[in-house]
C-alpha cells in the first residue's frame, strides 16, 4: 500500500504526462507548481520514487511514469472520479464540491468498496465533469473533443467536458448551462469583444460568454446549421438537481 503522497504524484504527474502532446518528459518544476510546492521538495521526491521503479527521472529533462507507475496513477485517478460521481448522483453533493471531497476519499476507499461503487453507477464512463474513468483494467475512454473558443458560426455541437475544476468556474458553467450533455449551436464570434455567442437547445436566449471560459469547455462536433430551434433531449447528471 502506497502513502497518499505517493498516490498523489502519480497522478499529478499521470494528468500532466496526458497534457504533453509530444510525450516528452514533464519538467519537475511543472510537476511542484501542480502539487503546489517547491520544486527542491519535488525533485527529493521524486528521486525516492524512480528508485523504487514509479517513475524515470532526468535531472536535465524531467519525469515520467514507468508501466508500473502508470497502472498505479490510473488505479489512484479511477478512484477518484468514481467517488466524484458517487458524491454528486448518490450523496446529492454540487458537482462544484466534490474535487477536494474526493481528494481525501480516494487514498480510504477500498479495492472491494469501489467495486460496489462502480456497479452501483452501472460502471460509468465519465465523472460529472466529462473527465474519462478508468476502468478496472486501467483503459480509458477515448473521444475526439474541440475546445469550444475554437468552434466556427453554424456548427452544432455537445459539451462533453468542463476542464476546469475551480469551484467557481463549475458554478459559472452551471449557471450558464454549459454542463455534459448540454447541446449548443454557435452563433458568432466577435474577435473585437473576445467573446463567442451561442444558443442553447433548452433556452430561448442566446448566450454570450469570454473566450477564456469557453477555452475550458471541451465538445464534440454534431451537424452544423446556420440555426435551429428545438429542446434538448436532456443532460448529463452533474449537480444535486441531477
Amino acid at each position: 500500500m502506497h502513502s497518499s503522497t505517493t498516490e498523489n504524484y502519480l497522478k499529478h504527474l499521470l494528468l500532466l504526462q496526458q497534457r504533453q502532446e509530444d510525450g516528452a518528459p514533464v519538467p519537475t518544476g511543472r510537476l511542484a507548481s501542480s502539487l503546489e510546492i517547491t520544486p527542491g521538495t519535488a525533485t527529493v521526491m521524486v528521486k525516492g520514487m524512480a528508485e523504487s521503479g514509479l517513475m524515470d527521472y532526468e535531472s536535465h529533462s524531467g519525469v515520467r511514469l514507468t508501466a508500473v507507475g502508470e497502472r498505479l496513477a490510473l488505479d489512484v485517478l479511477r478512484r477518484h472520479r468514481l467517488v466524484e460521481l458517487f458524491l454528486v448522483q448518490v450523496l446529492g453533493l454540487d458537482w462544484s464540491e466534490v474535487h477536494e471531497e474526493a481528494e481525501v476519499l480516494e487514498h480510504a476507499v477500498s479495492e472491494k468498496v469501489l467495486e460496489r461503487i462502480d456497479i452501483l453507477l452501472g460502471r460509468p464512463g465519465f465523472d460529472p465533469h466529462g473527465d474519462p474513468i478508468p476502468n478496472a483494467a486501467g483503459e480509458l475512454a477515448s473521444r475526439q473533443l474541440a475546445r469550444l473558443d475554437e468552434c466556427e458560426p453554424g456548427q452544432r455541437v455537445q459539451v462533453s467536458q468542463v476542464e476546469n475544476q475551480d469551484p467557481a468556474f463549475l458554478r459559472f458553467a452551471d449557471a450558464k448551462g454549459l454542463t455534459p450533455g448540454a447541446l449548443l449551436t454557435i452563433l458568432a464570434r466577435d474577435a473585437m469583444a473576445d467573446a463567442i455567442t451561442l444558443s442553447r437547445d433548452d433556452s430561448a436566449e442566446p448566450l454570450v460568454i469570454g473566450t477564456a471560459a469557453a477555452r475550458k469547455v471541451r465538445v464534440v462536433h454534431l451537424e452544423s446549421t446556420p440555426q435551429r430551434k428545438g429542446r434538448a433531449a436532456g443532460q448529463a447528471g452533474r449537480s444535486k438537481r441531477a
